[in-house]
């Protein structure tokens, strides 16, 4: 026969283990969210980050991270066991070891999206070790372990200012630290726009990242049942409604609010601004959602999204502070406003305590002087030695290339529609060697390339270019900035034939890249005076 407490303690840890299952998905968010906001040069180097942030951070914290938690506790009046204790230990503590792993790791991830686009793949490791090890730790041990900001009254849900506002100060000192990114910054103090390169894989980014908040904040909540005597009832679980409500408020409030100011600022609705709105929506309501009001929830929702184009605002233009993924106004703001102002009259459950709103203000001071100063150090230290950015040329070329070896989006169009038996071979007849050289819509190029087979001239070199001509300039916007778009992206195909007439081939072309609309590009013939075959040594047309 199953015990009262044996059911209760195994409903627990599932329930436990689900949400961590969840948290874990938030990586995918963060990924796809910071990969949408870089260059298509940089895209791969931020992907590779947020899988060094889970390597490095998770096993960081099994081996130190925790640790360093329980001994901020115990040194500052907690009773908790120290050191290594919870490995090997029972069931419960490595469960909830699992659940602050994946906060830990959250909280690293948040400041990949600050210095995203200079930030060398060594420091990654540094920056993610030191913060699981040591940053986050510290916080968490102020507070959920019982130490000194927890015995003052510092009420503390789901991570509002423990992980969050910490992450988002720590982003923020970052960047300040690097320096801005090639560009970003005229010598008069002026901002230069650089958009990233997918609004599409943002808002899929931010809305893995608001799936899987459920588990962030309903999964706070972890204790389900809890048994009394022979009896069960709802432990922390009993709040699990009000938790959910409040998250689900918040993340619209935000996205909405966020939306309203960008519109207002730009007279356009700003997609980026949307998301980010949303996710900032959360994190106001992270720190206190166990008991918001429904009220509660919108105010510090629609506060935490309406202070984000603002606050972004402030970083970029006056602070001149290069924040990617504007981390600090998504989350170190956002959970600072939240953590705060939860007991303000009807916001919460708790009613208007000035008191309380005192000692929120002061975990707020403690714990962001922790992160401000040590990240400040870390990275003052590792730029000295020259570890933590990328020199001048590998940020032109794009880290995935310098850093990575590797191009994010290697081809231009669908898969390759030749076969070896579509390539000539018979070197040709004609005397003449001809180059036709074609820029054209990138859309166009399989069209092209289909072209150039059926007309007998299968070998191109394709290349990735811009340049503008008749077709005109567009303004684009990028985080309710607008900038001027007068080089439009194209493709360069080039060909040399001998046994095919130029002229026959570029009126190929033609017909394939034709829409009649300005844009469609140009295709020149060009005479080639002689052409070498690497391999074999043949000359002229018999190279060709």
């Amino acid at each position: 026969m199953v015990s009262v407490e044996t059911l209760a303690t195994g409903v627990n840890l599932l329930w436990v283990l689900i949400a961590s299952f969840l948290i874990f998905f938030m990586k995918a968010g963060f990924a796809m969210l910071e990969a949408g906001q870089v260059r298509a040069k940089n895209v791969s180097n931020q992907l590779t980050q947020s899988l060094i942030t889970l390597c490095v951070g998770l096993l960081v914290f099994f081996v130190a991270g925790e640790a360093v938690a329980r001994g901020v506790a115990v040194a500052t009046g907690a009773d908790v066991p120290t050191l290594f204790g919870y490995i090997g230990g029972d069931l419960t503590t490595s469960v909830n070891w699992l659940m602050g792993g994946m906060f830990a790791i959250a909280a690293a991830n948040i400041v990949s999206g600050g210095v995203a686009g200079r930030c060398r793949p060594r420091m990654y490791v540094i920056y993610t070790a030191f913060i699981t090890a040591l940053v986050y730790p510290i916080a968490v041990g102020l507070t959920w372990k019982g130490g000194l900001l927890a015995q003052l009254g510092f009420t503390e849900f789901a991570g509002g200012m423990v992980i969050h506002g910490m992450g988002g100060l720590s982003g923020l000192t970052a960047a300040y630290v690097l320096g801005p990114r090639l560009g970003r910054y005229n010598e008069d103090g002026s901002a230069n726009v650089i958009p990233g390169h997918s609004v599409t894989l943002a808002v899929l980014g931010t809305l893995i990242l608001a799936f899987g908040w459920y588990g962030f904040n309903v999964g706070t909540a972890a204790t389900v049942f809890s048994p009394n005597g022979g009896e069960i009832s709802l432990g922390s679980f009993a709040a699990a409604g009000r938790v959910a409500i409040a998250t689900s408020l918040g993340m619209v409030a935000g996205g909405l609010s966020a939306g309203v100011v960008a519109w207002y600022k730009t007279g356009k609705v700003d997609t980026l601004y949307l998301a980010n709105g949303m996710l900032a929506g959360l994190v106001g309501v992270t720190g206190a959602a166990n008991v918001l009001t429904w009220a509660g929830a919108l105010f510090l929702g629609t506060l935490a999204g309406a202070q984000l184009p603002v606050v972004f605002d402030v970083v970029e233009k006056r602070l001149q502070i290069d924040d990617v993924c504007a981390v600090f106004p998504v989350h170190g703001s956002a959970g600072i406003l939240g953590i705060v102002l939860y007991p303000l009259p009807y916001v919460s459950t708790v009613g208007f305590d000035p008191g309380q709103i005192a000692v929120q203000a002061l975990g707020v001071v403690v714990i962001g002087s922790v992160s401000v100063a040590a990240t400040y150090a870390l990275f003052t230290v590792t730029t000295a030695l020259g570890w933590a950015r990328v020199d001048a040329d590998s940020e032109r070329e794009g880290l995935d290339i310098s850093g990575h070896g590797v191009e994010t989006y290697p081809e231009f169009a669908s898969p390759d529609t030749l076969n070896d038996s579509a390539v000539r071979t018979d070197g040709g007849h004609a005397s003449d060697i001809e180059l036709v050289m074609a820029v054209v819509r990138p859309e166009k190029l399989g069209a092209v390339k289909e072209a150039l087979t059926d007309v007998g001239a299968p070998s191109l070199t394709v290349t990735n270019v811009s340049g503008r001509g008749s077709q005109p300039s567009k303004t684009g916007q990028w985080r309710g900035e607008e900038y001027v778009v007068d080089l439009h992206q194209k493709v360069k195909v080039e060909c040399v034939v001998a046994d095919v007439p130029g002229q026959q081939v570029a009126e190929a072309v033609r017909e394939a890249a034709h829409t009649g609309e300005k844009g469609d590009g140009k295709v020149f013939v060009v005479p080639v005076s002689d052409a070498v075959q690497v391999r074999t040594g043949n000359r002229g047309p018999e190279a060709v």
